[in-house]
């Protein structure tokens, strides 16, 4: 009779349990309906693509034989994909570690401004342009032409403000005609002068458009005749406007050219130096009596400076590098900001009342209070700049796309710009993966220990 009745009884006392796992079951599929798009969309667009790059990477180029770990020898025997590892390691090193020390830094100023808000949205506004659009930008700005590149028309403006350009980096003397080049650049008489003699050196290579102001005709300065202990003569463009003329004669329509630098050489030794006036003549008063070359220094006719090759092989890399702090400096900025805006006040205002000046406040307490928030900027960082490729394809030219190139255009470029070799990009794509996946790793259990 005992057992009947409590095994009527169990039935009532089981009822509620039994409705929670029904309820638990009902919301576990609830849930999974919910998240089963985004599951599909993830295996579809991630999981699909990782698994098949794998599997690929152990076949040729084809796709028809398989090759075993041949592409991950052949990866690393190939000298463009070592300079690529060379190049990430030093995006890896050298980017992150300024952006989150430019961002720190421009986080602790900003809060000591007032218009704080408007300078954040400044910087942070790169943010909002595409890395195409970026790079783009940043191609014409680097451009080698001054007339193009803003930052080589700064560079020339800034050397030619402390350094004169030379007068003539057009000009040439005629074979034959009684001046010889020399290996710098300069021309010399070929033949001997003495003091009381007068010499015509005659130039071409410059349009009379291009004359400086003020250029007097040389004619009446070949006439004069110099002293006995003088040497004396005229540079002069020996081209007549409209035609005629004579090569090697001073003709009376011809121009002389004026700012020429003239230097008197004796036994190999530069003796005196004038500068030719407007008329083109120069005069050596007071030498002795000897032999003498008469010498246009290579600097009046040195090349204009042009500015900085940006985008040459030595510095594409910092130059690409420089693009992107200029997008990403904001978000840094931002993030940290964030994290210096929770830091308690109450410390840091302990410290200025124990006597602390600002540089150690911010070494000794702000820095260290805000490690947590740094490695988190540090880490995303990292992860973001192994994948860069926009700018480095786009801002570097064809013939230096090599010295600038990292693993993300490296394996584009292998697997799609010309190489064509699917297998050996995809052993690339794994070995771009197993980089980045100890990075993220760390900042989701960064994360989780936050959150904690």
């Amino acid at each position: 009779m005992t057992a009947t009745l409590t095994k009527a009884a169990a039935p009532p006392a089981a009822a509620p349990l039994a409705r929670k796992r029904r309820a638990r079951r009902r919301g576990r599929t609830v849930a999974l309906l919910f998240v089963l798009p985004a599951l599909l969309l993830l295996g579809a667009l991630v999981v699909y693509p990782v698994l098949f790059s794998v599997g690929r990477s152990f076949f040729d180029a084809s796709g028809t034989r398989f090759v075993g770990g041949d592409n991950y020898t052949e990866m690393f025997r190939d000298p463009a994909t070592l300079k690529a590892v060379r190049n990430t390691a030093i995006w890896v090193v050298v980017a992150p570690t300024l952006l989150t020390g430019l961002g720190l830094i421009l986080a602790v100023l900003v809060e000591k401004i007032r218009w704080a808000t408007a300078f954040k949205l400044l910087l942070f506004m790169p943010m909002a342009v595409s890395f195409l659009a970026a790079g783009i930008i940043f191609r014409l700005a680097y451009d080698e032409d001054p007339d193009k590149g803003v930052l080589n028309a700064a560079a020339v403006g800034v050397h030619d403000a402390f350094q004169d350009t030379a007068s003539y980096p057009t000009a040439r003397a005629r074979d034959g005609e009684g001046l010889t080049r020399g290996a710098d650049g300069s021309y010399r008489t070929g033949t001997s002068v003495s003091p009381g003699d007068t010499v015509a050196l005659g130039l071409v290579g410059v349009a009379p458009k291009e004359l400086p102001a003020g250029a007097e005709p040389a004619y009446p300065a070949a006439a004069r005749t110099a002293g006995p202990d003088e040497l004396r003569g005229v540079v002069y463009l020996d081209f007549t406007p409209g035609g005629g003329g004579k090569q090697g004669v001073v003709d009376r329509r011809e121009s002389g050219l004026p700012k020429m630098e003239v230097e008197a050489v004796h036994d190999g030794k530069t003796v005196a130096s004038t500068t030719t006036a407007a008329d083109g003549s120069f005069a050596f008063p007071g030498l002795e009596t000897g032999s003498y070359s008469v010498t246009l220094p290579g600097s009046n006719f040195a090349q204009p400076y042009d500015g900085v090759s940006w985008l040459g092989p030595a510095l594409v890399t910092p130059a690409i590098i420089g693009a992107y702090l200029w997008i990403w400096t904001g978000f840094a900025m931002v993030l940290i900001g964030a994290g210096l805006s929770t830091l308690p006040r109450d410390s840091l205002e302990a410290a200025r009342m124990d006597g602390a000046n600002e540089w150690q406040v911010f070494r000794r307490i702000t820095v260290p209070l805000l490690a947590p928030v740094l490695t988190v900027v540090f880490v995303t960082l990292v992860i973001n700049v192994m994948k860069v490729f926009d700018l480095v394809y786009i801002i570097a030219p064809g013939p230096v796309q090599e010295d600038a190139t990292v693993l993300a255009t490296q394996m584009w470029l292998v697997s799609f710009g010309g190489g064509n070799d699917q297998g050996l990009g995809s052993a690339l794509g794994v070995l771009l993966l197993l980089l980045v996946i100890p990075a993220m790793v760390f900042n989701v259990r960064r994360f989780r220990g936050s959150q904690r």
